[in-house]
């Protein structure tokens, strides 16, 4: 079996992607064509499977599929060329209407003695005029006289035009075919690839795991299946989206009366294949042609708004509901994208912008040594919601924290977000605080935006009740501890004292518990871990409490809390229970067995829901209870 191959340095990294980058600058000439035709083949390749399946075989069904590729693109070619041809005759017919628009434009602008755009341009020809007959030098052998006042009048040069011979019909033919060799060159290797690879396509797939994943098959086939499927996806989504936008534009059009509506709507069709900017430089077009054809402004505010009204439409309705998350990219890495393929292969790499950077997402996500690619532009959300909020705080943005907290998880109760999100958020901050990464100030700070938190959540709407989930206090276990506590012990009136442990975190924590009790209308007071310090033990007022839960982030404080119990106990009524909440992270193990005894306390709870509901279900069963 062979051995894993050492990890990748970080500097052999950026040196591969250096090379990487400067082979497709240099080599875009061969890689552009056969990016091309892997792109195609994409396409191609779910309708060759689908005749195969049919009973045609390899050779016949790929031949009929570029047959078919061939006819479309020819016959968009062949109808975008006519509409051109017909576009140029009519042309010299609008030259009207846009003269009659400038005027009217100038008609507007106009003042007392004449336009603000004529004052303007005359003024800046007159400055023109004057900088050139100060600062042109006389030209040799140019003849000078005298004028009136002794002024000197330069002559200017005599012009003189030289004609060149006139070009034989060989230049003349390189002249106007020249450049068109080098795209049907590139269209040439382009069919003859797509050709190749839909042949081939087994054995290019057999062979590239051979040379990039033989050792490691199930990675390899999972990360060549995830970039097919997404590829394939966006395309067939893009081009169902552009068809959908396509064809309203040229019916809206043919109605507002623009002329040449199909060669707008094929062109709206085709340019949505251009993130972004495509759509801009689709509607650009008809909207000009519709000044300049329409004598009113009524056409060109019809067909601004028709762009306007598809563009929205297609962004908020039918990608969202059609492409959805097809692709795995963020906005910002299609955008990154387009200007890094751009730069390099020019209108050609805005095309296969999207494909090329979905393939390199995907081998980010299974390469470790490439895994930034993932991060940087996949649309995965790179941070827990937890890691997000802890963040939120200690940038101090209380309000984006308690958002954040909101959207975690709409559909659950307000106990549920605690557990999910703030709870394991404190966490986090008591492993930096365990670490020295937190001062006292910070950790204050950190309290206090969950206070704020707690305060924005207070309007929170819980649910329908749901069954009971793990980690959630048991009804039946509710009812027997409440039927272990005395009634007397439980008054219809008092209070509920929720006390930090150790720290100020743990008095965050405590906030929590205690909101949660508030919701279910039982009075409830936060402490910090002061008030029942030894010196400040005896001056606590006791005198209306009903139960006492302490709060610990740190699992491990049983000993701490066996102390704290004890310490309460000689204060309480012995009647009055006492709640311990260590409360748990994933990363904590489970507690030890004899953890509830040794403690001390009534209860032991781990999670701030199922201390809520324990406190609440016993304060319910005794709220009935005649004094």
């Amino acid at each position: 079996m062979p051995s894993a191959a050492p990890p990748t340095s970080t500097g052999t990294t950026l040196g591969i992607m250096v090379v990487v980058v400067a082979a497709l600058y240099f080599g875009q000439d061969i890689l552009m064509p056969v990016a091309l035709a892997v792109l195609l083949s994409f396409a191609l390749a779910p309708i060759v499977i689908r005749l195969r399946r049919w009973g045609l075989g390899k050779i016949p069904s790929v031949i009929l599929v570029v047959l078919l590729m061939f006819m479309v693109m020819l016959g968009f070619g062949t109808l975008v060329a006519s509409q051109l041809v017909d576009l140029a005759q009519n042309l010299p017919n609008y030259e009207q209407n846009i003269r009659a628009k400038i005027q009217s434009v100038r008609g507007a602008t106009e003042g007392g003695g004449g336009g603000v755009l004529d004052q303007a341009t005359q003024m800046l020809k007159d400055l023109s005029k004057e900088l050139d007959q100060a600062t042109a030098p006389a030209a040799p052998g140019a003849v000078q006289s005298a004028g009136e006042a002794g002024r000197v009048d330069v002559l200017r040069p005599i012009p003189v035009e030289v004609h060149e011979p006139r070009p034989s019909p060989w230049n003349e033919i390189q002249t106007y075919l020249g450049p068109l060799v080098g795209p049907i060159g590139t269209a040439g290797m382009v069919l003859v690839f797509v050709i190749f690879m839909l042949l081939e396509r087994e054995g290019l797939r057999d062979r590239l795991i051979r040379l990039v994943g033989a050792n490691d098959l199930h990675r390899t086939t999972e990360a060549m299946d995830e970039a097919g499927a997404r590829v394939s996806r966006y395309l067939l989504m893009q081009l169902i989206i552009n068809i959908a936008y396509g064809i309203p534009v040229a019916l809206g059009l043919w109605l507002i009366g623009v002329p040449n509506p199909i060669l707008w709507g094929v062109l709206a069709t085709v340019l949505r294949f251009i993130p972004y900017v495509g759509p801009v430089i689709s509607s650009l077009f008809p909207i000009i042609l519709s000044f300049a054809v329409s004598p009113g402004w009524t056409d060109p505010l019809l067909t601004i708004g028709l762009f306007m009204v598809l563009e929205l439409f297609s962004n908020n309705v039918l990608e969202p509901w059609l492409y959805g998350s097809s692709t795995g990219l963020s906005p910002v890495a299609i955008i990154a994208a387009a200007v890094f393929w751009i730069t390099l292969w020019g209108p050609i790499g805005v095309l296969l912008a999207t494909p090329l950077t979905v393939c390199m997402v995907v081998i980010g996500r299974h390469v470790p040594q490439l895994q930034f690619l993932h991060v940087m532009f996949g649309n995965d959300p790179v941070l827990p919601t937890e890691t997000r909020f802890y963040q939120r705080l200690l940038a101090r943005d209380p309000e984006e924290a308690a958002e954040l907290a909101e959207q975690a998880f709409p559909d659950k109760p307000l106990p549920h977000v605690y557990d999910h999100v703030v709870i394991p958020a404190l966490h986090l901050a008591e492993t930096d605080r365990q670490r020295d990464a937190l001062d006292d100030e910070v950790q204050a700070s950190i309290a206090e935006g969950v206070d704020s938190v707690i305060e924005a959540m207070d309007d929170y709407e819980d649910p329908k009740p749901e069954p009971e989930e793990d980690g959630e206090a048991d009804p039946e276990d509710i009812a027997a501890a409440a039927a272990a506590v005395p009634a007397e012990a439980e008054p219809s009136r008092g209070r509920v004292l929720s006390v930090a442990g150790r720290n100020e975190l743990d008095r965050a924590s405590a906030a929590l518990l205690a909101h949660l009790l508030e919701r279910q209308g039982i009075k409830s007071e936060t402490l910090p871990c002061q008030a029942i310090s030894l010196r400040n033990l005896s001056k606590l007022d006791t005198s209306d409490v009903r139960l006492v839960c302490v709060s610990y982030l740190n699992a491990g404080s049983v000993q701490h809390a066996r102390r704290t119990v004890r310490r309460l106990r000689g204060k309480l009524d012995r009647r009055i229970p006492i709640v311990v909440g260590l409360w748990s992270s994933e990363d904590d193990g489970p507690l030890p067995d004899d953890a509830p005894t040794l403690i001390g306390a009534d209860r032991l709870e781990t999670t701030v829901s199922g201390a809520a509901a324990w406190i609440g279900g016993m304060a319910g069963r005794h709220a009935n209870i005649p004094e």
